[in-house]
């Protein structure tokens, strides 16, 4: 996977933070949907790598629980996380218990479940 997300990173669109993300979503079926980070001048309207292949999942058909783990390389020498906005996202669409791997650029990696990088979400349950 190291050699994937690396590759990935070149499609990133970072003119600003000249700091690319690359993402890989598997599902339970075993598809891929990739994702990079994409900015904009007003660093709002941008999206991370990880939403990025979970829009592209679900503009596929992918629907909520047929996810089965993330895959998430920065190009850093640290190992990044998800952003909150992203968790945010992930623990809506993922199951509890499905694996979320985070990757320096040298390939070094740590392993989380989505309930622990999420251990109190908001979900619609909390809408009501």
């Amino acid at each position: 996977m190291k050699e994937k997300l690396l590759e990935l990173q070149k499609n990133s669109y970072v003119p600003i933070s000249n700091f690319p993300v690359a993402s890989y979503l598997i599902t339970k079926d075993g598809k891929e949907y990739k994702g990079v980070n994409v900015e904009d001048a007003s660093t709002r309207a941008g999206t991370c790598a990880e939403r990025s292949a979970i829009f592209n999942a679900i503009t596929d058909g992918v629907k909520k629980g047929q996810f089965k783990e993330l895959h998430i390389m920065t190009s850093s020498s640290d190992i990044g996380m998800p952003c909150f906005v992203c968790r945010q996202m992930i623990s809506e669409l993922f199951e509890k218990g499905c694996k979320i791997y985070c990757y320096n650029k040298e390939g070094q990696v740590v392993m989380h479940t989505v309930e622990e990088l999420c251990p109190y979400p908001f979900s619609e349950d909390d809408l009501i």
